[in-house]
């Protein structure tokens, strides 16, 4: 089904208004509810997983999912999307702590906020899809990585206190700590891990995280393990909602807070974004960009107020919502809801969670997030892509979130500049290969006319490689012709090229003709002076055989 929207509504608008607008009775919100209880049993252990594996307490991770997925779905331009936090934030929110401290990290989440609704109200939610795929391949395998080598420690119980966090000292550090291997909490890793493996492959409609972690937590409590749980770490969870305050705002701070705000925001929009877009894969329905880019600018000042932090758009979450039977917004509303009742009534209950229960969860997401069957495709597809997937992945992993996608677009954008210069090229005419046997091309060229058919967009990048070999044909005619029907595009640089290809023609006595221009590349071309009489315009090569000198030239098209 596809989306009922006119092309007229308002590219701002809520969906959840769209949904009201269309109907909505007591069965959809049944359905609403079951989606939303479903997403919430399975956003429950991740939200805490993420939280602790980013460096503060499991509570925040509850205060985003809550907020910030209220809001994302109260306000989003998605139907299905499910906001909090998400794993692929972990690297950059671990690393704002460490630099910033927990103030630090909510005042970036503030700004970041404030940076998104920018972007949305510059509309500039369309240009997140011209990320090149092997770019965000590369960079969701690398945080894959880092997220599993945050939880080696809790996943083995290794005593390590101040564990590094860039991963070539991160490496070194747990392999001297591997005497300090606990049997106990590598036992409950294990377990979790086979439980939900398990539970996913014979009951696939279970809930297979959050049982698994019951699991473990009973095991632990009842049997006495000594292994590390949130009760031991972080102590209880809060059974309520913080009162909203505004994060420590100071000129020093700001400046500190501005990195990685950008950073956040920027991550934030792309994954965001793309969950919004697996989302409409699902169901034949169509995002507002600009909308949700808003929304989860609102997700992230409203979370940092509670004392959340980073909100995005999280595929899985987004997935199992539409495959639990969600009717629209309603289900993540209610997924929030469903979180925060969790959070009133058995809050004491997480203290029994073990952290290597929660690091098995993260360590299967981890795994999911690799990608793996689609990085080695593109590894296998070309060494251009392979090369800009590996940068990427490289620069994820040793250097940093928002370099690895700095970089890796601008590799992409480089081959995609080769890959377009490449396809733009030129066929010399009448007579010879594809030229003749184009429509309009005179049988055989006429004393002094050469002739040539462009191919392909002529930008900057094509302009220098056609532009030699125009200048080689055109170096004794008295007529030179050149055909673009096969030109979807001219840039400037291309335009100034046959600028200076008009002048040399005229200085040696010759006229300059082009033929099926289309209208948007004659447009270019004038603007930079090729005007007549310079230049002659025409219909196509058959017309170019009268208007030579000497003969009366037809009126131009």
């Amino acid at each position: 089904m596809r989306d009922t929207s006119s092309p007229d509504t308002p590219e701002f608008l809520p969906k959840l208004i769209t949904v009201m607008r269309e109907g909505y009775g007591l069965g959809a919100l049944r359905g609403d509810a079951l989606a939303g209880l479903t997403v919430a049993i399975v956003a429950l252990p991740l939200s805490m997983a993420i939280a602790i594996a980013c460096g503060v307490g499991p509570e925040r991770g509850l205060y985003t999912a809550i907020v910030g997925g209220f809001l994302v779905s109260l306000l989003g331009g998605s139907r299905y999307q499910i906001g909090g936090p998400a794993g692929a934030f972990i690297v950059l929110v671990a690393a704002c702590v460490v630099a910033t401290g927990v103030q630090g990290l909510l005042l970036a989440t503030l700004l970041s906020g404030l940076m998104l609704i920018a972007a949305g109200a510059l509309r500039l939610g369309s240009y997140i899809r011209f990320i090149p795929y092997p770019v965000t391949v590369g960079f969701t395998a690398g945080i894959a990585v880092i997220i599993f080598a945050s939880q080696v420690r809790d996943l083995l119980g290794l005593d390590l206190t101040d564990e590094p966090g860039e991963l070539l000292e991160k490496i070194p550090a747990l392999w001297a700590a591997r005497a300090s291997i606990s049997p106990a909490a590598a036992a409950v890793a294990l377990g979790t891990i086979a439980v939900i493996l398990g539970l996913k492959r014979w009951r696939p409609s279970w809930p297979g995280l959050l049982l698994a972690v019951v699991l473990a937590a009973v095991i632990v409590a009842a049997f006495r393990l000594p292994v590390e749980t949130i009760g031991t770490r972080f102590g209880g969870l809060p059974s309520h909602l913080p009162m909203p305050a505004l994060p420590e705002i100071t000129r020093a701070a700001l400046l500190q807070a501005l990195p990685w705000a950008a950073s956040f925001a920027l991550l934030g929009a792309i994954e965001s974004l793309l969950s919004a877009v697996v989302a409409d894969g699902m169901t034949g329905r169509r995002h507002r960009s600009n909308a949700e880019l808003v929304a989860q600018g609102v997700a992230n000042i409203g979370a940092s107020l509670f004392g959340g932090f980073c909100v995005t758009g999280t595929i899985a979450r987004t997935a199992t919502n539409v495959r639990a039977g969600s009717n629209g917004p309603v289900s993540g509303m209610l997924h929030a809801l469903f979180v925060l009742g969790f959070m009133l009534l058995a809050a004491p209950l997480a203290a029994y969670i073990p952290l290597a229960a929660l690091a098995a969860v993260l360590a299967i997401v981890a795994w999911n997030m690799a990608e793996k069957e689609e990085l080695w495709a593109l590894i296998r597809a070309s060494r251009a892509d392979a090369m800009v997937v590996l940068v990427t992945f490289a620069l994820v992993i040793f250097r940093d979130l928002t370099t690895g996608i700095v970089v890796g677009v601008a590799l992409g954008g480089a081959v995609f500049i080769r890959r377009m210069s490449d396809a733009a090229g030129v066929d010399h005419g009448p007579g010879t290969g594809e030229a003749a046997t184009r429509p309009g091309a005179p049988d055989a060229a006429s004393p002094g006319l050469a002739v040539c058919y462009l191919r392909g967009p002529y930008f900057f990048g094509a302009a220098a490689k056609l532009g030699s070999a125009l200048d080689s044909i055109a170096d004794s005619p008295r007529g030179f012709a050149v055909d673009f029907t096969d030109v979807p595009f001219i840039d400037s640089s291309g335009a100034r090229s046959f600028d200076l290809l008009a002048r040399k023609t005229a200085r040696k006595g010759g006229r300059l003709f082009f033929t099926a221009t289309r209208p948007e590349v004659r447009a270019m071309l004038e603007r930079h002076g090729l005007r007549a009489p310079h230049v002659t315009y025409l219909r196509d090569i058959a017309a170019v055989e009268t208007a030579l000198p000497g003969t009366e030239s037809p009126e131009s098209s």
